[in-house]
C-alpha cells in the first residue's frame, strides 16, 4: 500500500501487487516496486545509499519495520497476501 502522494506520482491505486524474487525482503520488495514504477526511484529511498527517506515508514502485521535492514524477510502474512506491506509518509510539523 502506498501513501496518496506516491500513488499520484506512480498513477496507481492505493494497493499495488508485486512479484518479488525469493527471498522476499524489504529491500527486494522496494527494488521490485522501483523497477515497476521507475518514477518512484528516490522517493522512498535515497538514490545513492538506498537508505529509507526520513519521513517514510514501513509497516506490516501491525509492526513498524522502518528501522529493520533491507535484508529483513517480510512476514509470512505479507508473502501470502493476507496482510499488506504499508509504505507510509509520516507527517511532521508544529
Amino acid at each position: 500500500m502506498l501513501p496518496a502522494h506516491l500513488r499520484n506520482l506512480a498513477r496507481v491505486g492505493a494497493e499495488v501487487t508485486l512479484e518479488v524474487a525469493s527471498p522476499a525482503t524489504i529491500g527486494a520488495t522496494l527494488d521490485a516496486l522501483e523497477a515497476r514504477y521507475p518514477v518512484l526511484c528516490g522517493t522512498i529511498r535515497d538514490h545513492d545509499t538506498l537508505q529509507r527517506r526520513p519521513f517514510i515508514r514501513y509497516f506490516a502485521c501491525q509492526e513498524d519495520l522502518s528501522h529493520q535492514g533491507p535484508d529483513t524477510p517480510l512476514p509470512e502474512a505479507v508473502l501470502t497476501a493476507r496482510e499488506p506491506l504499508i509504505v507510509l509518509g509520516a507527517i511532521a510539523g508544529g
